[in-house]
């Protein structure tokens, strides 16, 4: 039997009749008798205040003991969970085209602004992340409970991301994309042939005429801007003909003027493979042998068994172009290299003595050989013996909210309160990372996965206030951006250890050096002079009059937790750091150790605060699929959601079920999972099934993050009603 919907969308005061009419006349399914859905309609208009109505969509359906599949390519065929795709082959790539079962793959967070600009002239870091053949538990869009999964976040330290894989078309998956977005850094798929295989695809695009190579120039260019990522790897590791090598020169041309008028800011970078003559022969380096596929593109990667003679080659011949070679290094120090492993600072430091840029290629290294249980240390250990070689980018964006997580852990947890044990893994629920400072014996930061604010981790800060000194200020994140008249600054902390009340800690807000820029109220710190750039925020006891929406921000402390807010008004001025002061209360001679765990900073511009939040409206249901529950008379149930809201206003969203039942009554909301963009699929909700003549009713809520975090009232939420019923019943008395 195929479902029957109905769907409505209604406002304040509305009454709704639904009427079922049984047999035919003109075409239509018209009768004589018919059923009047009053339980339904009592339901509707009784069963919530009037004022909890708006924004809310109701459904019927009849349950369908014969499911629809889904598409394979785009849902677990044992699930119907959202999954990431690649294509195979050059039909599969010229046959492509978008579809509304895409929609979980497109991208929703946008690519986050950076200081300095990605096309500075300055060194660049790639890391191109190649992990035992790819689409892992990563391809889970909407997270999976992996125990110990990889996770990188150290974003601030990295220019360009690449995922890469065998697969013809690697299309990265969207949770990669929305990690790496969030914290300023683009992301590109790979486009490979190799072997035997690869040999007949090249020929059958390259060696023709341009038609040909135009048609897959076109279709990449068409996929990076449909799915919104950031451009190309291009890896022909096979050799080629004389035809088929004439052509790759306008064909990198061709697909990198399409990615650019496709993607802002979009790439094509070649990797050191075919020669201009088609024969297959790694350079590791740039000459005349493959500056021809250099000159049509964005970049070369090379490869990576090279030498410092080839390095001073490169330097000389690349030109005003120097920092568009990737020079490549393998954590895996495979063949005959400069260093790997925990080595791989060697590299680098030969590489950027020329003033090149580096791709550094399987840092998931760490993960693989040294193993998953320590993974985060040694993650920590790794990119830390890296940090000077890597020249970070500043936030010049506001708000700026974080609380820190790593889209992962062994718990989640909300306003510090454990929620859910146990382990999840979902990179697109990653927050923006902070900069991981390193003081050899001083300080150190962290993950710490025991104890969170909200999501599955925070920061952990451990250091040393040394003799004599009062204070040790640790440098969270780096901003380039004007200031505007007055910030508003959140934060939340807790600090471990025996005697916790001997500390006091507090933000900081530097500022870059101007003559013009000063503090509205002044509060420098003692025994020192307002224009060197230094300010202490102004604590908040409570929020200023006309903001109430920050009361919550600044009385959230529980489980040990403390809530803070400060205010800051600046004039003229452009902010260039947050810090972490920790201090003693009282002087001492000996050095004091100290860990603080660190749940949430927020720094807000407070002329933005005050806007209302917009509503989420249009929620609708579709590709329902009913099967039998684990227990007698349940059902499991699976929908995909979708409604609309205003672009770029929500940082995510929150999907809660409110619970199923056949009776009046209510049940506590639980959380489902975060969606990034406007649709999420609910998977395996058990629901009770419906007696003959009864329905039952399931009422799922959609809870917008924005991007201050700040709470939204839930008349503004989204709801979705769904009413069901067995087949052939029809609505009955059911106790609504």
């Amino acid at each position: 039997m195929q479902s029957q919907s109905v769907m409505l969308e209604l406002k304040e005061q509305d009454e709704v009749w639904v009427r079922l009419y049984k047999g035919e006349r003109e075409n239509a399914v018209f009768s004589d008798e018919y059923d009047t859905y009053i339980t339904f309609s009592g339901h509707l208009i009784n069963f919530q205040p009037a004022a909890d109505m708006q924004g809310t969509t109701v459904l019927h359906d009849t349950i369908s003991g014969r499911p629809q599949p889904l598409p394979a390519r785009y849902f677990d065929t044992k699930t119907t969970e959202p999954i990431s795709f690649f294509l195979t082959g050059l039909e599969e790539l010229l046959a492509w085209q978008p579809n509304s079962n895409d929609e979980f793959n497109v991208s929703a967070v946008p690519l986050a602004k950076r200081q300095p600009p990605l096309h500075s002239r300055r060194p660049r870091t790639l890391v191109c992340h190649d992990m035992q053949g790819g689409y892992l538990e990563d391809r889970f869009i909407q997270g999976s409970a992996t125990r110990n999964p990889y996770v990188f976040y150290h974003w601030r330290y990295i220019d360009i991301f690449v995922y890469f894989s065998h697969h013809t078309v690697t299309i990265p998956p969207v949770v990669w994309t929305n990690a790496a977005h969030r914290n300023s850094v683009p992301v590109l798929g790979t486009f490979i042939t190799e072997w035997t295989d690869g040999e007949k695809l090249c020929e059958a695009f390259l060696a023709g005429d341009e038609e040909a190579f135009i048609a897959v120039a076109e279709q990449l260019a068409r996929i990076a801007q449909h799915f919104r990522f950031d451009g190309w790897l291009v890896n022909i590791e096979n050799k080629l003909s004389a035809a088929a090598v004439g052509n790759l020169p306008l064909f990198l041309r061709e697909l990198t003027a399409r990615v650019h008028s496709a993607v802002p800011g979009g790439l094509v970078i070649w990797y050191d493979s075919v020669l201009k003559d088609g024969t297959l022969r790694w350079q590791n380096e740039l000459n005349d042998q493959n500056r021809i596929f250099f000159d049509a593109c964005d970049g070369l990667f090379t490869n990576y068994n090279w030498k410092e003679e080839q390095l001073e080659r490169t330097q000389r011949l690349a030109g005003s172009r120097l920092n568009d070679v990737y020079v490549g290094v393998d954590v895996f120090a495979r063949g005959d290299v400069i260093g790997g492993g925990f080595d791989t600072d060697k590299s680098l430091r030969m590489i950027r003595q020329y003033g090149l840029s580096t791709a550094i290629f399987a840092p998931g290294w760490v993960y693989e050989h040294l193993g998953k249980e320590n993974f985060l240390q040694n993650e920590n250990r790794f990119w830390g013996s890296l940090a000077e070689y890597l020249p970070t980018h500043s936030i010049c964006t506001l708000p700026l909210t974080t609380s820190f997580c790593l889209g992962m852990g062994t718990s989640t947890f909300l306003d510090g309160k454990d929620e859910e044990s146990g382990p999840w893994y979902n990179l697109s629920a990653q927050d923006i990372q902070p900069l991981y400072p390193e003081q050899q014996g001083m300080l150190s930061a962290s993950c710490c996965l025991q104890d969170a604010w909200c999501g599955g981790s925070s920061l952990q800060l451990q250091g040393t206030i040394p003799p004599g000194e009062e204070r040790v200020a640790v440098r969270l994140f780096s901003l380039q951006m004007p200031a505007p008249p007055k910030l508003f600054l959140t934060l939340l902390y807790k600090m471990e250890g025996p005697q916790p009340d001997d500390f006091t800690v507090a933000l900081e807000v530097t500022t870059w050096d101007s003559g013009n820029c000063f503090e509205g109220n002044p509060t420098s710190l003692p025994g020192e002079d307002p224009p060197n750039g230094r300010y202490h925020p102004r604590f908040l006891p409570a929020p200023p009059p006309g903001l109430a929406r920050l009361l919550t921000a600044c009385h959230r402390g529980s489980h040990g937790w403390t809530s803070r807010c400060y205010e800051l008004e600046l004039q003229d001025c452009s902010l260039r750091d947050i810090s972490l002061i920790v201090s003693r209360q009282q002087p001492s001679p000996q050095a004091t150790s100290f860990t603080c765990l660190l749940g949430e900073v927020r720094v807000l511009d407070t002329a933005s605060v005050a806007a209302s939040p917009p509503q989420v409206h249009s929620v609708a249901a579709s590709q329902l699929w009913w099967q039998e529950g684990p227990e007698p008379g349940q059902l499991s149930l699976s929908l995909t959601l979708r409604w609309s809201f205003p672009p770029g206003r929500a940082r995510w969203f929150r999907v809660l079920s409110q619970g199923a039942r056949c009776r009046l009554g209510q049940t506590a909301p639980q959380v489902l999972g975060l969606a990034q963009g406007c649709l999420f699929r609910a998977v395996g909700l058990l629901v009770p099934q419906p007696a003959p003549g009864q329905s039952c009713r399931l009422e799922l809520l959609v809870e917008p993050v924005l991007q201050d975090e700040l709470p939204v009232d839930p008349e503004r939420w989204g709801r979705l009603v769904l009413v069901y019923s067995a087949p052939g019943g029809g609505p009955g008395s059911d106790g609504h």
